[in-house]
């Protein structure tokens, strides 16, 4: 399967939604304490093994997550941690990237999502507490949600409703949003310590994960969230991230410090159907393919990204 070594610790990879052989990496030097990002785009090879850097772009600081536009197909957005958001367009050479910067959170920028329903706005999410709405036509942010206690780690657009999502925070709550309302419209108090990640069900606009510090994975449905639907026991250490199936109702995928990337089906008992221990550092960034069922991929501290099918050994060639 395919594999690419970054000279910089992995910290998120993202498949392009329009070019199934296509993906994005975002990366921090000295663990993303200290130094400059890059991002690289990728190109896996036709029918073998191999995988290619079509461009790269260096930043002065840690790049902490990157998001494919869903109207424009050469561009991204970039989560830097200095506070910047930036665009880039991957038709461009580097000199003339980034070709758009914003500068507004006040500490690094932790996720970045694209709308995937309205396909004109995006979210970041940051240490500063707060979510941000962005349109790519806009020159400043749109709004800005504040009533996080704590670090926003993660913000997800609703797959079916273009303005609603959910975002998860240090503050041990999720909470859902519609941009239309002044304020949050449900707040789950969903874990004991920190939560890292969140995403919806692609399949059920009402269902969505969380990962935490606890170690665990848990599935809420929004329409009766006093206890969860399932939780989801097997890492050992915090899950870093957590991502629904895009052809797969049931399925999860998740990534932790434990170093494994972890398959689930929330709706049986033995909800564990899947283990991969390819990684030898933290495991920080997980994908699933929406072109390509089944494929997959994940980046780590271990500087290393592998693309492969489930059910497939990811270090195999």
């Amino acid at each position: 399967m395919p594999m690419f070594k970054a000279p910089f610790n992995g910290y998120s990879v993202k498949f392009s939604p329009f070019y199934e052989s296509r993906l994005a990496v975002a990366t921090a030097q000295n663990f993303g304490i200290l130094g400059n990002g890059r991002i690289h785009v990728l190109e896996l090879s036709p029918g073998g093994p191999g995988v290619t850097e079509s461009i790269a772009f260096d930043t002065a600081d840690a790049v902490y997550d990157v998001c494919w536009s869903e109207s424009h197909d050469s561009v991204l957005i970039a989560a830097i941690g200095d506070g910047s958001v930036k665009i880039y367009d991957t038709a461009l050479p580097p000199p003339s990237n980034p070709i758009r910067s914003f500068q507004e959170h006040a500490r690094e920028v932790h996720s970045v999502d694209y709308n995937p329903t309205r396909r004109d706005s995006f979210l970041t999410a940051s240490w500063d507490d707060t979510v941000k709405l962005w349109a790519m036509d806009r020159p400043a942010s749109i709004r800005t949600f504040k009533e996080h206690a704590y670090c926003v780690y993660q913000a997800v657009w609703n797959p079916k409703h273009g303005d609603v999502f959910a975002s998860a925070s240090g503050d041990c709550t999720l909470r859902i949003w519609d941009v239309r309302e002044p304020g949050s419209t449900m707040i789950i108090p969903a874990h004991d310590l920190e939560i890292l990640s969140c995403d919806w069900n692609k399949y059920d606009d009402c269902v969505l994960a969380t990962s935490s510090v606890d170690k665990t994975i848990k599935v809420w449905d929004v329409r009766s969230y006093r206890a969860p639907l399932a939780v989801l026991n097997g890492h050992g250490y915090a899950v870093r991230k957590v991502k629904f199936s895009p052809h797969r109702r049931n399925l999860i995928a998740s990534c932790s410090y434990d170093m494994s990337v972890c398959l689930w089906d929330y709706m049986v008992e033995d909800a564990l159907v899947g283990r991969y221990d390819h990684h030898t550092e933290f495991a920080v960034g997980i994908d699933m393919s929406v072109l390509v069922e089944g494929l997959m991929a994940s980046t780590g501290w271990d500087e290393l990204v592998y693309v492969w099918q489930q059910g497939m050994d990811p270090r195999a060639c």
